[in-house]
């Protein structure tokens, strides 16, 4: 699929994607695309034939001003992207996964999960849970896992649900991509490690998350999150530079034409910079790796109504542009 005609895909001069031309067997390329939808072949216009965008992020700090010049100069053979296949923007070598990160999504999973012998009134619930949000923020840790690449899809891919996939979900994100090794890194400087923006929907199978059989073990994210396809990913990579706050960006996904979430990003308890100094802290974060800063409110259980075959989900975050992708049950 591709994404629907637009006069302005996402802000700024230009966004990085991943192309092919349409036909079977085409092989995908790093491409500059401008807010017009014309796309220009990297390989071509950089002379480098294997060049992918992992490798372009790998000097990400002496490219971007070449790549300003591009966009600019209008030269070189640029296709339109209505003739293309966009597929999801970069392939990682590490995906990691913020849980519990949206004040007012944590209060209301708490809530959907709260006992029916709670003695609590729901007012009284909900402040409480609220109360210990703020203090999260303030004192404690984010929770960080790591994620599957082999979960990523294109941006406009089908989404197959598996057989035995009881309750899917969608969880939209905003998603940081690093742009330098980043190890130990302090929270001030760690905005300094992001190449750009880009959304994920971090699609999670709830009646998989805790274990049935080992409870005290804890959340089972290996089932839970990381079929083939459950996340999608892009449309486009867009620049750090060109976003002017990603702690104020507006996340949105429709079903079906129905809004379901619109939260900002301000509701996060966690900014971007917290999380990539937090992962950093145990891990090496790698060029072209994601960082998945948790979804907001209006998830499925909250609605009480989960994914089902031929669902259309279409999410959408302030100046990074649109996916479109639609739900396909697989047969047991």
């Amino acid at each position: 699929m591709t994404p629907a005609a637009s006069s302005a895909l996402f802000s700024g001069p230009f966004a990085l994607g991943t192309f092919s031309a349409r036909g079977c067997g085409t092989p995908s390329y790093p491409g500059l695309v401008t807010p017009e939808g014309e796309v220009l072949d990297l390989r071509a216009a950089l002379d480098e034939p294997g060049l992918t965008v992992v490798t372009l992020l790998e000097r990400w700090d002496t490219v971007l001003p070449r790549l300003r010049d591009l966009a600019a100069s209008r030269t070189g053979d640029r296709r339109p992207l209505a003739e293309l296949n966009v597929h999801a923007p970069v392939e990682p070598r590490q995906v990691f996964q913020s849980g519990a990160n949206y004040r007012q999504h944590v209060i209301d999973l708490e809530m959907a999960h709260r006992s029916s012998d709670d003695p609590r009134t729901e007012g009284e619930a909900r402040a409480e849970i609220a109360e210990i949000m703020d203090r999260r923020a303030a004192k404690d840790l984010p929770y960080v896992f790591i994620g599957l690449p082999s979960a990523i899809t294109g941006p406009y891919d089908d989404v197959v649900l598996p057989h035995w996939c009881e309750k899917p979900d969608w969880e939209l994100e905003l998603a940081a991509v690093i742009s330098k090794p980043a190890y130990r890194v302090p929270v001030e400087e760690a905005l300094s490690y992001v190449a750009g923006y880009t959304i994920a929907n971090d699609l999670t199978d709830r009646a998989c998350v805790f274990r049935r059989d080992m409870p005290a073990i804890g959340t089972d994210w290996l089932r839970s999150k990381n079929a083939p396809g459950f996340t999608p990913l892009g449309p486009w990579l867009v620049p750090a530079a060109f976003l002017a706050d990603p702690g104020d960006l507006r996340v949105t996904l429709k079903l079906n034409g129905e809004t379901m979430q619109d939260e900002s990003t301000q509701d996060m308890l966690f900014g971007v910079a917290r999380l990539i100094s937090y992962a950093s802290q145990t891990a090496r974060l790698l060029p072209g790796d994601l960082v998945l800063t948790g979804s907001p409110a209006g998830n499925g259980m909250h609605w009480g109504r989960l994914l089902r075959d031929g669902d259309v989900m279409e999410g959408s975050i302030t100046a990074l542009g649109t996916q479109r992708t639609r739900c396909i049950a697989e047969q047991a």
